[in-house]
């Protein structure tokens, strides 16, 4: 087999595998938790315990803040849940 060929031949099969087992965002999800904000209560989606990278915002008060601002509440949670 020429070098390209096999490097390919086994690079595939071994990318699909590990692939297969880094898990998704929605495998990590935690119950959603309600956050008191000054303008308003944020639900956050939170993720890992020990990260805070995906923790989200998945509803909040869009006349009184905007997306990030939601969001970095939400991760602000994060930290403070993995500093308890």
């Amino acid at each position: 087999m020429k070098k390209p060929l096999r490097f390919f031949a086994l690079s595939v099969p071994l990318m699909a595998t590990l692939t297969a087992c880094v898990p998704s965002p929605q495998q990590l999800e935690t119950t959603p938790v309600k956050v008191q904000t000054p303008k308003g209560v944020v639900t956050c989606q939170l993720y890992r315990h020990d990260r805070v990278d995906w923790d989200r915002a998945i509803d909040f008060p869009a006349t009184k803040m905007t997306v990030s601002e939601a969001d970095n509440y939400c991760r602000q949670e994060g930290v403070r849940r993995l500093n308890r």
